[in-house]
């Protein structure tokens, strides 16, 4: 079992930015990917980028893409999500997500997850 602890969320201005943390519990082993996804009020949650945990390799969805960088932390066996020129439709609040297994893309194929934390942005 893992654990996973998100932090950094806020309140700030469209183009601004903001860097998420995830703080897993324990080392991962093996094939591990560590995965952010979002759910904005009324809408569904949704993957926003995910890692590799042993190669580092990077995956987004094309909302994202250009603007958010994932990267992780393999001493401190964290994550983290750098959001730069926020727009108001990034509001919602980002959960990471743990699957002991290759790239996914879909909420019900990891395995553990955060709490959440509230990311707003003001137009």
């Amino acid at each position: 079992q893992v654990q996973l602890v998100e932090s950094g969320g806020g309140l700030v201005q469209a183009g601004a930015s903001l860097r998420l943390s995830c703080a897993a519990s324990r080392r991962t082993f093996g094939t591990y990917t560590m995965g952010w996804f979002r759910q904005a009020p009324g809408k569904e949650r949704e993957f926003v980028s995910a890692i590799r945990w042993t190669t580092g390799s990077t995956y987004y969805a094309d909302s994202v893409k250009g603007r958010f960088t994932i990267s992780r932390d393999n001493s401190k066996n964290t994550a983290y999500l750098q959001m730069n020129s926020l727009k108001s439709e990034d509001t919602a609040v980002y959960y990471c997500a743990g699957r002991e297994g290759y790239i996914a893309y879909r909420v019900a194929e990891y395995h553990y997850w955060g709490q959440g934390t509230q990311v707003t942005v003001s137009s």
